[in-house]
C-alpha cells in the first residue's frame, strides 16, 4: 500500500511601582508610593506554538529485516549530510518485512534530491530492498510526543478536497476514534500539497481499530469531510525509536 505526516506560551504583563520622594519645609523627607494603573493595559499576545519538525516517510519491502537494518545504519552519515535524521523504524503488522522509516527532515528540497540519487538506490538494493520504495515528504502540523504510548500504530493517507473542511470534521470525531481504540499521534500533509493528508494513530485495541476502518460509519464521515478515493491504511509496530 502506498502511504501518504502533525505548545503555546503566555506572556505576563508586569505592573511597575514608582517611588517619589519630596522634602517638607522643616527638612524632613516624606516618601510616597504611587502604583501605575494597569487596568487598561493590553496583555501581550501569546507566542505562536512551536511547529513540529517535518518528516520523510519511506516505505519498502525487504528480503531480510536484520540484514537491511545493518545496511540502513551504515548509511547514516550520508543521510545526516543531507539533513535527514533517524527518528523511527517500523515493521508491518501483517508483513514484518514491510518496513516504514520516518526521518526528521531539515529541508524538503534537499531530501528530495537525496532520495533521487542513484547511489541511494544502489545502497537500498545492497540492503535487500525489494521493489520500488515510496517517499512521502510530510509537513507535520500536530505531533503527540507523549511517552509510554502504544507502539502498535496505524498510518493513513488520503486525498481531500479542502484541508480546512477536512480538519474541522476530523477534530470533531476525536472521541469516535478514541472509542475505537485509537489515539491521535500525528497529523500533517505533503509538503506543498495540503490535499494529500497523513494521519498517524496509536492502536490501543487492534480488533476495534480494524472494525473501525471497515465501518460504514467511517466511510460516511470521510465522504462528509471531503475525502476523495479510498485511503491507504498501514498497521505497523515500532521496531526502534532513535
Amino acid at each position: 500500500m502506498k502511504q501518504f505526516k502533525f505548545l503555546a506560551t503566555a506572556c505576563v504583563a508586569v505592573s511597575t511601582l514608582v517611588l517619589f520622594f519630596s522634602c517638607n519645609d522643616g527638612g524632613e523627607k516624606k516618601a510616597s508610593e504611587t502604583a501605575v494603573d494597569t487596568s487598561t493595559a493590553k496583555p501581550s499576545a501569546p507566542a505562536p506554538a512551536a511547529k513540529p519538525g517535518n518528516v520523510l516517510i519511506i516505505m519498502h519491502k525487504v528480503a531480510n529485516f536484520a540484514k537491511w537494518k545493518l545496511a540502513y545504519e551504515s548509511h547514516d552519515s550520508a543521510r545526516v549530510a543531507n539533513g535527514l535524521h533517524n527518528y523511527i523504524v517500523s515493521r508491518g503488522v501483517a508483513d514484518p518485512n514491510m518496513v516504514m522509516v520516518a526521518l526528521k527532515m531539515d529541508d524538503a528540497n534537499k531530501a528530495k534530491e537525496f532520495t533521487a540519487r542513484p547511489d541511494l538506490k544502489t545502497a537500498m538494493e545492497k540492503g535487500g530492498v525489494i521493489g520500488t520504495p515510496s517517499f512521502n515528504y510530510i509537513e507535520v502540523l500536530m505531533l503527540d510526543t507523549s511517552t509510554n504510548i502504544q507502539t502498535t500504530r496505524v498510518i493513513l493517507t488520503h486525498k481531500v478536497k479542502d484541508w480546512d473542511d477536512w480538519k474541522k470534521e476530523f477534530d470533531s470525531h476525536k472521541q469516535v476514534r478514541m472509542d475505537a481504540g485509537l489515539t491521535d499521534r500525528a497529523v500533517g500533509y505533503s509538503v506543498g500539497d495540503n490535499h494529500s493528508v497523513t494521519v498517524v494513530c496509536a492502536v490501543n485495541d487492534m480488533k476495534k481499530a480494524e472494525a473501525f476502518f471497515k465501518s460504514p460509519d467511517l466511510k460516511e464521515k470521510m465522504a462528509k469531510a471531503g475525502v476523495e478515493g479510498p485511503p491507504a491504511i498501514f498497521f505497523y509496530t515500532v521496531a526502534q525509536m532513535y
